[in-house]
């Protein structure tokens, strides 16, 4: 045993909200450049993890009136990032999904914070720390499924 008190749930947890806080900025900063507005992101990133979706549907899970949604769709569109098919269950709807680009993009954004997470841990971590890290993974996995 180490002699050292075991801290409060509520010391670790605002510890821990600072440090997610501050790896999430390094991460962002390794796609820096995107043109994509906040809720731009959702949207594609609602359509990767969910699927196909209405602009309706996509509004609800957004919070947010169809009219705005409306414009983010219609940006998306012309960026080329998400496509329209005639809903095949009501031809009036249109389900919205990604396009190959947004796909891409979104591999490509991946690979990038990946890379820059293997560089820091290879040049930073002890194998031990990497073991401690690794199951520490497994905590804070358990931590964002707890909803």
């Amino acid at each position: 045993m180490s002699g050292k008190p075991v801290p409060t749930a509520a010391a670790v947890a605002s510890d821990l909200r600072v440090a997610v806080s501050r790896l999430l900025r390094q991460l962002r900063a390794q796609t820096e450049g995107s043109d994509l507005t906040k809720s731009q992101s959702s949207v594609l990133i609602r359509l990767e993890q969910g699927g196909p979706a209405t602009a309706t549907q996509l509004a609800h899970a957004a919070g947010m009136r169809p009219q705005s949604m409306a414009k983010i769709v219609r940006a998306l569109e012309e960026a080329g990032l998400i496509a329209g098919t005639p809903d095949p269950a009501d031809g009036r709807k249109t389900v919205l999904d990604l396009t190959d680009a947004a796909r891409d993009e979104f591999r490509t954004g991946r690979r990038a914070k990946e890379d820059w997470l293997t560089r820091v841990i290879e040049a930073e971590f002890t194998d031990a720390e990497i073991r401690q890290l690794a199951d520490a993974v497994e905590l804070l996995d358990r931590i964002g499924r707890a909803g």
